[in-house]
């Protein structure tokens, strides 16, 4: 065995020799097999470290399922927030006391509820609050360490009791004002390249609004100025730096009173920025039906009649009951599936998805964590790889699961033993159905396999132990596989 796990062994000089006489050879089936051999034995003796490491270090595609408003780590929203040098000026408090002052009982819920604490909210804000209400907020970046834990643990999902209601209806609310400032988003941008970028992804494809941000003093920013302060940030040395491609979605809330017509809205601006927005993608609880799919058909034929084909990812299936909302979804034109979990209970529309255009966005963690699934084992994603339908592992809201890619590659190896044709076709899938142009995905393609079989080389002469360490684990994978952080 070329490998390295727990011994400090070499390959074997026969092994290297029917390796490298592997990697020049020009089909790719062929290579595909030699490593398919390698890695089914590797898993059988690699230790959950090596594992781990491994993965971290394989080349991956593109993560195509990623809501950047959720893909913050606590911390980074912390930094960012705190930091009025590097935030565009914003100071912001958040709430740590309950003190009913608008009597117990008033306005609890909604868009602006009463009795949550840690909501965080801009300066501006809080000076139009009164004064029983003002002692309810601290500064946030005057938080004891205790109430600094306890509002980090606030947006993520850290407790076994806690699951979609906490996450759909509080995390969010807690943010709040946060993800009006297009300065934190940008940062929160570049911080995920980079941390995407140490565990080997190519291609980013993010949800990003831009019409709802507002100043320092509380006035509704233009889309033109919001969106500068996201391309200065792509155009910095920092973000040129990581290698990573990123293209932007916009995201449609599509239960609100209003959708059609920001969705008309969205039409307009994403069609004017192409070089940018790649595609459109409907978001929300799928539980509630005033955003069912079939809603939004007759406003997307009359759009279609006005403007060119613009690209969408919709979420669908995200639910516990069967229903067709997947298949609805084709039928608005979604070239891509977000969870599409129940797909497996409407046996038509499965039948239309093997060997098709449309690709299903998997989220195992996300899934697991809102209890949309009881345990790994019930989730539809290997009957869906296995069945020739188009598949690609994505994070959904990785900051809120404290979570990374390389995570969604460990959960899926582990149950359901991935084969590395399997492990990398997960990766070329997620570039083939990217929505980068042509010319740009092929470029993606052909760089994701000389990355490979550089990758595979690597293997070849030093083994895994040759590969970088893993950036420090995450509380998720702490939890799902406590070995992996037990380090001696």
């Amino acid at each position: 065995m070329f490998y390295r796990c727990n011994s400090r062994r070499s390959a074997s000089p026969l092994f290297r020799f029917l390796f490298a006489a592997a990697l020049t050879l020009t089909s790719l089936s062929v290579f595909s097999a030699d490593m398919n051999t390698w890695f089914r034995e590797f898993k059988q003796n690699a230790s959950d470290q090596t594992l781990y490491k491994l993965l971290w270090s394989l080349p991956k595609g593109g993560d195509l399922h990623h809501h950047l408003s959720g893909a913050g780590f606590s911390e980074w929203w912390y930094d960012i927030a705190t930091r009025p040098e590097q935030n565009g000026g914003y100071r912001y408090y958040t709430k740590t006391r309950l003190l009913q002052c608008r009597g117990y009982g008033t306005n609890e819920y909604g868009p602006n509820p009463q009795n949550l604490l840690f909501r965080t909210i801009q300066a501006s804000t809080y000076a139009a609050l009164n004064d029983c209400e003002k002692q309810e907020y601290e500064l946030l970046s005057e938080l004891d360490e205790n109430t600094k834990l306890a509002w980090f643990n606030s947006i993520r999902l850290d407790k076994a009791h806690e699951g979609r209601n906490e996450f759909f209806e509080r995390h969010w609310q807690r943010l709040n004002e946060l993800n009006n400032n297009p300065h934190i988003g940008a940062h929160i941008l570049l911080k995920n390249m980079q941390a995407f970028a140490a565990e080997g992804l190519q291609y980013l494809e993010t949800q990003v609004n831009v019409d709802r941000s507002i100043t320092p003093e509380g006035e509704l920013m233009s889309p033109a100025a919001s969106l500068k302060v996201y391309t200065d940030m792509l155009a910095s040395e920092a973000a040129r730096k990581t290698g990573v491609t990123v293209r932007f979605q916009y995201a449609l809330l599509r239960f609100l009173p209003h959708a059609e017509k920001h969705l008309r809205w969205m039409y307009d601006f994403v069609d004017q920025h192409r070089d940018l927005y790649v595609g459109i993608n409907m978001v929300g609880r799928e539980d509630n039906d005033k955003g069912h799919p079939l809603r939004f058909l007759p406003v997307l034929r009359e759009l279609r009649r006005q403007y060119p084909a613009i690209n969408l990812a919709i979420h669908a299936g995200e639910v516990d009951e069967p229903n067709q909302h997947v298949k609805d979804t084709l039928l608005l034109g979604a070239q891509r599936i977000g969870h599409g979990l129940n797909t497996i209970t409407d046996p038509d529309t499965l039948l239309l998805m093997r060997h098709g255009p449309y690709l299903i966005e998997i989220n195992l963690i996300s899934n697991r964590l809102l209890d949309y699934t009881e345990d790994y084992a019930s989730h539809p994603f290997p009957e869906y790889l296995r069945t020739n339908i188009p598949v690609a592992l994505t994070t959904d809201d990785r900051g809120m699961w404290d979570s990374t890619l390389t995570d969604e590659y460990y959960v899926a190896v582990k149950e359901f033993n991935l084969s590395w044709q399997e492990l990398t076709g997960l990766a070329r899938q997620s570039l083939q159905h990217s929505f980068l142009a042509e010319d740009d995905k092929q470029t993606a393609l052909n760089t994701y396999e000389q990355r490979l079989r550089q990758f595979a080389g690597a293997l070849a002469g030093d083994g895994v132990s040759s590969l970088p360490q893993a950036a420090p684990k995450r509380r998720f994978i702490c939890d799902y596989q406590p070995t992996l952080c037990h380090q001696g």
